[in-house]
């Protein structure tokens, strides 16, 4: 990262002034796409802003985000940056590891999502997506996120905690509200363990997880299941194995990254297909080629459907920002980041970037078409799962889970939305819409189709 200059001559990033204290994070909780936009077009791809209260380096575009995210100097660590926002909620779960522990880590779980593992939730994914499925009923303004979330949550309970005998269905929903308390203390402008704040919430949401995955810990150490919390309890290489405590807090940044992430995406598919029908048929044409319980090879036959993901990726990713801390003076793009500075390294932008993508705004599956390749113009262009070493381990179980929702959605229902109709999004989280997301869903007649 460093230049032909020293970074002691490195100039700091030109700054963006605002309210003290809250700085940028009203801009960004509004419209963070079009926050974004205005910090690249008026200060560059590095620049600095105040945001919940601390001081952020802004990194904007392919290049700077690159910069961040190849991290070749190892000035960049994730656990201070993440543990800025969520740190006291997702603690010692992979994404809050750095450097040596995490590549241990990192090794040993990689083993839970070989193509072999990948294969056997499949399995169990399928028959658990039709189950959730059959219970949708179809109806004008259906609210398509909370039914999605729900499913979601039941597909975790079962492929990654090994069914729902775990728990009852009301501790399956404090389960669920922990994890939206835990995210959404990521914007907590009282960053205090106050009783009535999101950072108070985001406490007790933490202390629920833990508890629950803490009781079951034991029993999956001594059983044969093939869910993933059974796994992780099992796992050993070179002599290494994950402790209890280890096993609880991967348990808990792996549940909520497969639960709220795989929704949000299908919850993206599923507005665009409404809004753009002729795909949705191409999709279901195709969907009708497999059969009931497709595995893993056959699901990767479905070359559409991953286009379709990939532009509902690029349009909205699940994670728009990813943080780091610089442990050292390092500089990107001619500009000096001390060590210590939060950075915030904004990769939505750059998916939004008619520089990269043309007419950027516009429903274009095919651009990611072998012909095409538009995410192929810059190394950095397409990054939902991020980049380098602690890019998303499981991005692959994520299209397996949305393929096979997809799938039966697509033999079940046909869908419409308004074109018109655009999310009112809710950053305060992870993103997600407000009004829970309406589609017209209509029952099909499978037997004649």
């Amino acid at each position: 990262m460093t230049g032909t200059t020293s970074l002691a001559e490195a100039p700091l990033p030109p700054r963006r002034r605002g309210l003290p204290y809250i700085g940028g994070t009203f801009a960004y909780l509004r419209d963070p796409l079009r926050m974004m936009r205005e910090q690249y077009d008026d200060f560059g791809p590095v620049s600095e802003m105040d945001f919940v209260g601390r001081r952020w380096t802004v990194l904007l575009g392919p290049d700077a985000c690159g910069e961040a995210l190849r991290n070749a100097d190892k000035a960049f660590a994730n656990a201070p940056g993440w543990g800025a926002l969520v740190g006291p909620f997702f603690d010692r779960g992979l994404m809050l590891l750095d450097f040596e522990e995490h590549h241990r880590h990192r090794r040993l779980l990689q083993e839970a999502f070989t193509r072999d593992r990948l294969s056997g939730y499949a399995a169990a994914l399928g028959p658990a997506v039709a189950e959730g499925v059959a219970r949708w009923r179809p109806q004008p303004g259906f609210r398509a996120y909370p039914a999605l979330k729900e499913l979601t949550l039941d597909l975790a309970t079962q492929v990654f905690m090994g069914g729902p005998n775990l728990a009852s269905p009301d501790e399956l929903d404090r389960v669920n509200d922990a994890f939206v308390d835990c995210v959404q203390a990521a914007t907590a402008l009282v960053r205090l363990p106050l009783p009535g704040t999101r950072w108070g919430r985001g406490h007790r949401g933490r202390r629920v997880l833990e508890d629950f995955l803490g009781r079951h810990v034991a029993g999956k150490r001594a059983g044969a299941g093939d869910d993933l919390f059974s796994v992780l309890c099992r796992l050993s290489a070179e002599g290494e194995a994950f402790t209890d405590e280890d096993v609880v807090n991967h348990m808990v940044f792996l549940l909520m990254a497969a639960h709220d992430t795989s929704t949000i995406t299908v919850s993206t598919m599923m507005q665009q297909l409404g809004q753009h029908p002729e795909w949705q048929q191409r999709l279901r044409e195709q969907a009708t080629c497999l059969p009931e319980a497709p595995n893993l090879d056959q699901l990767d036959q479905l070359t559409d459907l991953d286009l379709v993901m990939k532009e509902c990726l690029r349009l909205l990713p699940p994670v728009p920002v990813l943080a780091r801390q610089a442990v050292k003076d390092t500089e990107v793009l001619g500009h000096r980041v001390p060590a210590g500075r939060l950075t915030a390294v904004m990769v939505h932008l750059g998916h939004h970037m008619p520089e990269l993508w043309p007419d950027p705004e516009r429903f274009d599956p095919d651009r990611f078409a072998d012909d095409r390749r538009e995410d192929k113009v810059h190394r950095y262009a397409w990054m939902p799962f991020g980049s380098g070493v602690h890019q998303c381990l499981g991005m692959f179980f994520a299209g397996v889970e949305a393929k096979l929702i997809l799938l039966e959605l697509l033999r079940r229902f046909e869908w419409s939305v308004d074109p018109a109709y655009r999310p009112p999004l809710d950053y305060a989280s992870l993103p997600f819409p407000k009004d829970g997301q309406p589609v017209d869903l209509r029952a099909r007649d499978r037997t004649s189709a």
